[in-house]
């Protein structure tokens, strides 16, 4: 029975030595895959999360500012159409005006 003992004792000492040593090759192996991700990624020359958020925020603004212009403008062409409309003879079917012509004083307008 003692001998029984003993060999089931040996036989949990390698197990416990196997299962320690699988969990520091799977170590291993994690550090190697990562290495080569970042390796890959680095030369993909992809952009960091911090910066591409910052860009997104800047553009993000920059389409709220465009979109505040806009309404801006169109208020403005509102107005400047009012008020056009409101003069008389500044329509659209209206004619414009001849341009004054000067009598000329020289050798040319003798004649």
């Amino acid at each position: 029975m003692q001998s029984r003992a003993r060999i089931l004792d040996d036989l949990a000492k390698v197990t416990t030595g196997a299962v320690s040593t699988l969990a520091g090759i799977k170590t291993e192996i994690e550090g190697m895959v990562r290495q080569q991700l970042e390796r890959l990624l680095s030369d993909m020359d992809l952009v960091p999360r911090d910066e591409f958020d910052a860009v997104k925020a800047m553009a993000a603004k920059a389409r709220e500012e465009q979109e505040a212009l806009h309404k801006r403008v169109q208020t403005l062409e509102g107005r400047a159409k009012t008020k056009t409309a409101k003069r008389p003879g500044r329509g659209a079917g209206a004619k414009k005006a001849r341009p004054r012509t000067t009598k000329r004083k020289g050798p040319a307008a003798k004649g």
